[in-house]
């Protein structure tokens, strides 16, 4: 179980939503670098980076991420607004580990599979749900695909995991829906990347015993729920 330590970044500064609402942000922190840094320092090298304006079509915080991601060390999976070849080479050139892809991944499978092809292990399949419904555009828009539909349409691509939301439990510092990812592990060829309700320690060691292979922590860490010093643990 690798923990992941979110940075969501909206008008250049790292922030908290509840419920994937933007009226509803709890956390705003001016320096997303220094964020990451704080994090690297505590030994958390791997980090989860989304650009909320880029994914809502609202603006981009292109200029952050660059920043972010020519630090020495850090490893970085970077999504939000990725929908086209050109944002994930970019990315990629810029030092970016993985790449994670969503709204036009989702829509247009036959996109996914040829980007699955051209950057075999380098992209994560972002598939965001609100209880197994698939979301879009920034969690605004339903999809007719639940997530079962979903991880069967890529199992056979040589995706780096499969980064599965729980939009209806993100923020609240609730729990995890565990069935969610019970089912998602038992489903997919790829690995599972959990995100959303990520409350406590034995919430990761509960996601740890199903087999996700990581997961996304934001609002905990942020609140002080979790500690970076017991994140740094569980990786020891």
């Amino acid at each position: 179980m690798r923990p992941l330590p979110a940075i969501d970044l909206r008008e250049g500064a790292c922030v908290q939503l509840v419920g994937g609402r933007t009226d509803a942000e709890k956390i705003r922190l001016p320096d997303p670098l220094e964020v990451s840094r704080r994090f690297f320092a505590a030994g958390l090298k791997h980090q989860h980076v989304v650009d909320l304006d880029a994914a809502l079509g609202l603006g981009s915080n292109a200029k952050v991420i660059e920043k972010l991601a020519r630090q020495p060390g850090v490893e970085l999976q970077v999504g939000g607004g990725v929908r086209d070849e050109q944002r994930i080479e970019a990315l990629l050139t810029l030092g970016v580990t993985r790449v994670i892809v969503g709204t036009r991944a989702v829509q247009e499978p036959e996109w996914l599979e040829r980007c699955a092809a051209q950057y075999p292990s380098r992209l994560v399949l972002a598939a965001d749900v609100r209880g197994r419904q698939v979301v879009a555009k920034g969690w605004t828009e339903a999809t007719a695909l639940n997530i079962d539909q979903l991880l069967d349409r890529v199992k056979g691509l040589p995706l780096a995991g499969v980064l599965i939301t729980a939009v209806h439990v993100e923020g609240q510092l609730q729990g995890v829906d565990l069935p969610l990812f019970q089912d998602a592990v038992k489903r997919s060829a790829q690995p599972i990347i959990a995100s959303g309700g990520v409350t406590t320690v034995d919430d990761l060691r509960a996601l740890a015993r199903e087999g996700v292979a990581a997961a996304v922590i934001g609002m905990a860490i942020y609140t002080g729920r979790i500690k970076l010093e017991d994140l740094a643990e569980e990786i020891a």
